[in-house]
């Protein structure tokens, strides 16, 4: 995952702030099931530095805060959170949230196309 690890390199977040951050954008719900935990309240507990989670769990959470901050720092709050969850032709009409555990790079790139091309 080469250019999601030069993604995160841009950025500073820690996991505690990663969390909070999809937190805020995404709900603690949707956050959730993209990375993979089937308990929601888990998110609020990394946001606030309760608790870790596992190495897997954290490079999952890693790569959807690279790709929603990437989003964000040109889109809104809104269209953020319609494009991860809306169809997308570029992952074979797969919504990114749908994908982005299994394959980030993919996001990665739909997303990049998404910003060049609006």
């Amino acid at each position: 995952m080469p250019a999601l690890r030069a993604v995160q390199a841009e950025t500073s977040a820690n996991g505690a702030e990663q969390a909070a951050y999809l937190q805020d954008l995404f709900g603690p719900r949707l956050t959730a099931f993209m990375v993979g935990v089937g308990d929601p309240s888990e998110v609020d507990r990394w946001a606030r530095g309760e608790t870790r989670p596992d190495p897997g769990v954290e490079r999952r959470l890693a790569d959807a805060f690279d790709v929603a901050h990437r989003l964000r720092r040109v889109e809104s709050a809104q269209a953020v959170r319609a494009w991860f969850v809306g169809m997308n032709p570029d992952l074979d009409d797969r919504a990114p949230a749908d994908v982005i555990a299994s394959e980030p790079d993919l996001v990665l790139n739909a997303a990049t196309i998404f910003l060049a091309t609006g």
